[in-house]
């Protein structure tokens, strides 16, 4: 099986199903900007468990497919934005910038990290906590009109002359007694 069926598959098919089952444009909106800004949170692995806590807690209010599938998309900007959300919770702060060198990592990785190290990491949550309604805001602004024009283009009746408009009678079936 090639990308193109993959992706098909595990990622088209699966959202367009969604957007076919009577979705609302704004709780579409809503759960992928949700997602994606849940998907950015600077620290990587738990991305995924703050969307099953978001599931949790607002429940028919979001659309849970949506905020996983944008949550899986937001995985490669999350690890992009680390450093901007460190660098804006040290300025935030006041903090001293944390040096990004290979001896600070080679510290991370043999466990002996110190202080600072912490204090980088409640600097990048700090950016990402006074970043996050921002984005928020502006991913669900930005997708309200892509997710109406979506929804109505997917419910939209066929425009194909072969296509009847109205629909067709149901039969009934009767089943026989052997």
């Amino acid at each position: 099986m090639g990308f193109s069926n993959w992706f098909r598959q595990n990622f088209t098919d699966p959202f367009l199903l969604v957007l076919r089952g009577g979705a609302e444009p704004k709780q579409l909106s809503f759960s992928a900007a949700l997602g994606i800004t849940l998907g950015v949170f600077p620290i990587c692995g738990v991305t995924v468990f703050l969307c099953g806590i978001a599931i949790a807690m607002l429940e028919s209010r979001i659309n849970a497919p949506i905020i996983l599938l944008a949550n899986g998309i937001a995985t490669p900007i999350e690890l992009s934005l680390i450093v901007p959300f460190l660098r804006f919770g040290e300025f935030i702060s006041g903090s001293p910038h944390f040096s990004l060198t290979s001896d600070a990592l080679k510290k991370v990785i043999t466990g002996q990290a110190s202080t600072e190290l912490l204090l980088s990491i409640a600097n990048a949550l700090l950016g990402w906590l006074a970043a996050s309604p921002f984005i928020l805001a502006s991913l669900y602004l930005t997708l309200i009109p892509c997710f109406k024009l979506l929804v109505n283009k997917l419910n939209s009746p066929p425009s194909s002359p072969k296509m009847p408009l109205q629909p067709r009678p149901e039969v009934g079936l009767r089943v026989r007694d052997i």
